[in-house]
C-alpha cells in the first residue's frame, strides 16, 4: 500500500513507523526539516519538507500513486485542505484527517465533512477518543487498559496481577473449570514489557498484565477474580480543563448523576469559560501542583485524580502528589512513550496515551480485509482486532482445532447475531460472524489475509 502522511509529529511518526515496519510504501511531509531528518534516519520512509496542504509537496511525496492520505498535522484546517487537494487534484481513494476543534464535529455542521463538501472519508477526533478511554477507565477502575468491540457487547481489558491475585500460578486451562459460567478468555500476557499470546498451558506470574476478552456484563466479575473489585469512582478531581478535561467532565455529568466532580484549571479565563459550560461540576482556578489547591479540591477524600494537562511531567507529579495526600486512585495522560513505560513503577495506577489511541484508530482503516476495529498494545507489539468473517475465509466452516493458521493469534470471542460466544476447539466460525482476536505484530498480515475476499470468490 502506498500511503502519504502529512505531519511528522508524535502521531504522524507513530503511524509511519507502524506502516513502514509492515513493508508499506510510506512518504511523510512536514514543514520542519528536523522532523523529516529524524523520520528518514530512523524509518524506511521518503521524507518531504513542505506544507502538507500544498499540491507541490504532495506531488513530491508521490500522491498520484497513493492509496491513502493521512493528514495529522497540528492544524485542523491544514488537514482539511490536504484532503481536499488530495481528492480534487489527485483523486486519492481514501482520505483520513485528524480534527480537534469540536465545533466542526457538532451534528449541525458535521455534513460539511462529506464527499459533497470537504471530501474526508475518516475523521479522527483525539479529544473524543481519549476522553472515552478515560471514561472507560473510570467505569472499570480495576483495569489498566480497556477497549470495546462489537458495538459495545465485547470488552477487552488489561489487568495487573499483584501479589494477592488469586489466579497467579494457576494454569489458564483450569480457570474454565473453576469458573465454568464465566464469559471471558485470556488472550495475551504482558510479561516484563514483552507481549505474548496466551495459551491454555500458560500460567500467570506476579507482575504480569493479563489481557482478557469478555462479554460486557462479565467484565466486573472477571476483574474481581483477578483481585480487582474496585467500585467506580464518585468523587473525581480533573486536573486540566482543556478539551479533554472538559469533555470528560461534561460526559460524567450526563452519565453519572452521583458523581461529584471538581476541575482544576490554571488559566483564569479558561476556568471561567468551562465553569459557565458545566452545570454540576466545581471549577477551581489554580495549579494542580499546588498543595493548597488540591486540598481545596478535597483530594484526601477523592476516589480518583485524573491529570489531563498538556504537560506529561505536570500530570505525573500532580498525580503522585494527589496520591500522597490521600487520593485512592490516580490516572495520568501521558504522550511520551518513555514516561508511559515506567509510570506504573512510579505508583501511577493507570495512564492513557493519546498517540497510541490515535494510531489505533488510523490502523483500523489501513488494515486490509473486513477489519472493524483495532487497538494497539504496548506501542505496536500486538493488536486487538475485530474482523468480520467472509464466506471465503479459511476460518469459516471448520472447527478451530483443525485450523493451522492461528499461530501467533488467539481468538477471544465470536459475536453471531448479537450473541457473544467464547471460542472452543469445536467452535465453527460462520460467514458474517464478528471475530475478536489478539495478534502479535508479526502476524498482522496473516490476520488481514484471513479476513479478505479471495479472488476465487468472484
Amino acid at each position: 500500500m502506498k500511503v502519504v502522511i502529512c505531519g511528522a509529529g508524535q502521531v504522524g511518526f507513530g503511524i509511519a513507523e507502524r506502516l513502514a515496519g509492515e513493508q508499506n510504501d510510506v512518504s511523510i511531509i512536514d514543514a520542519d526539516p528536523r522532523r523529516i531528518q529524524i523520520a528518514t534516519e530512523q524509518l524506511d520512509v521518503r521524507g518531504v519538507v513542505g506544507h502538507g496542504s500544498h499540491p507541490d509537496a504532495l506531488a513530491r511525496a508521490g500522491i498520484e500513486q497513493a492509496d491513502m492520505l493521512i493528514a495529522v498535522t497540528l492544524h485542523d484546517e491544514v488537514n482539511m485542505v490536504a484532503c481536499q487537494v488530495g481528492h480534487s487534484l489527485f483523486n486519492v481513494p481514501t482520505k483520513v484527517a485528524r480534527i480537534r476543534a469540536q465545533t466542526y464535529l457538532q451534528p449541525e455542521w458535521r455534513a460539511m465533512l462529506s464527499r459533497d463538501h470537504l471530501p474526508i472519508d475518516v475523521v479522527i477526533s483525539p479529544e473524543i477518543e481519549v476522553g472515552e478511554m478515560v471514561l472507560r477507565r473510570l467505569s472499570l477502575p480495576g483495569a489498566i487498559d480497556t477497549v470495546t468491540f462489537a458495538d459495545g457487547s465485547v470488552v477487552v481489558a488489561g489487568v495487573h496481577c499483584g501479589d494477592d491475585c488469586p489466579v497467579v500460578d494457576t494454569p489458564l486451562s483450569q480457570l474454565t473449570q473453576l469458573f465454568p459460567d464465566l464469559a471471558a478468555t485470556i488472550v495475551a500476557i504482558n510479561r516484563g514489557g514483552k507481549v505474548q499470546v496466551a495459551r491454555s498451558s500458560d500460567h500467570l506470574l506476579t507482575g504480569d498484565i493479563a489481557y482478557f476478552v469478555a462479554q460486557a456484563d462479565q467484565v466486573s466479575r472477571t476483574l474481581s477474580i483477578f483481585g480487582h473489585d474496585e467500585i467506580p469512582a464518585k468523587r473525581i478531581i480533573i486536573g486540566g480543563g482543556g478539551n479533554i478535561g472538559l469533555y470528560v467532565a461534561q460526559e460524567l455529568e450526563k452519565r453519572n448523576s452521583a458523581a461529584k466532580i471538581k476541575v482544576i484549571e490554571h488559566s483564569r479565563a479558561r476556568a471561567q469559560e468551562i465553569a459557565e459550560t458545566l452545570s454540576r461540576s466545581v471549577v477551581l482556578n489554580g495549579d494542580t501542583l499546588a498543595r493548597e489547591i488540591l486540598d481545596e479540591a478535597g483530594v484526601s477524600d477523592a476516589d480518583t485524580m485524573i491529570a489531563l494537562t498538556n504537560d506529561d511531567r505536570i500530570n505525573i507529579l500532580s498525580c503522585l502528589l494527589a496520591k500522597q495526600l490521600g487520593a485512592r486512585r490516580i490516572l495520568a495522560l501521558l504522550n511520551e512513550q518513555g514516561y508511559a513505560t515506567f509510570a506504573r513503577g512510579l505508583g501511577i495506577d493507570a495512564h492513557v496515551n493519546p498517540r497510541q489511541i490515535t494510531v489505533s484508530k488510523v490502523l483500523q482503516h489501513v488494515r486490509r480485509g473486513r477489519i472493524r476495529g483495532v487497538h494497539s498494545l504496548l506501542d505496536g507489539a500486538g493488536e486487538m482486532i475485530e474482523a468480520e468473517a467472509l464466506e471465503t475465509s479459511p476460518l469459516v466452516g471448520r472447527p478451530l482445532r483443525d485450523i493451522d493458521l492461528l499461530d501467533g493469534l488467539r481468538i477471544g470471542a465470536i459475536v453471531r447475531n448479537g450473541v457473544v460466544m467464547l471460542p472452543k476447539g469445536d467452535t465453527v466460525v460462520r460467514a458474517q460472524d464478528r471475530v475478536v482476536l489478539f495478534s502479535v505484530a508479526e502476524r498482522i498480515k496473516r490476520v488481514e489475509q484471513l479476513f479478505r475476499v479471495s479472488l476465487e470468490f468472484f
